[in-house]
């Protein structure tokens, strides 16, 4: 009989390769920071689609996790809140 998980770690390790892991992971701390910068200046979905040009829907269903953005509509929309992309070495878990 198969033991029941216990943490959220077991069961991503058990059904997600580590590529997988990585990726989720990576996707989660950008929409995060975007959610954050965006909150911090106050700004309401609907303010920010003038600001950065894309649609309010757009904007939540990126912001829940529902679209992964393409890197230019990222782009536009970090630009706004004073924010770019950069790539930098993967820290490795121990």
């Amino acid at each position: 009989m198969n033991k029941p998980y216990k943490t959220w770690d077991e069961i991503e390790k058990k059904h997600y390769s580590d590529e997988e892991i990585v990726i989720s992971d990576l996707e989660t701390e950008i929409l995060k920071a975007f959610i954050d910068a965006r909150n911090a200046k106050k700004i309401t979905q609907k303010q920010f689609e003038e600001l950065c040009g894309i649609k309010q829907p757009m904007i939540a269903r990126i912001e829940n996790g529902d679209t992964i953005p393409r890197i230019d509509t990222l782009l536009k929309m970090l630009a706004p809140l004073g924010l770019t992309l950069k790539v930098v070495p993967i820290e490795k878990k121990n």
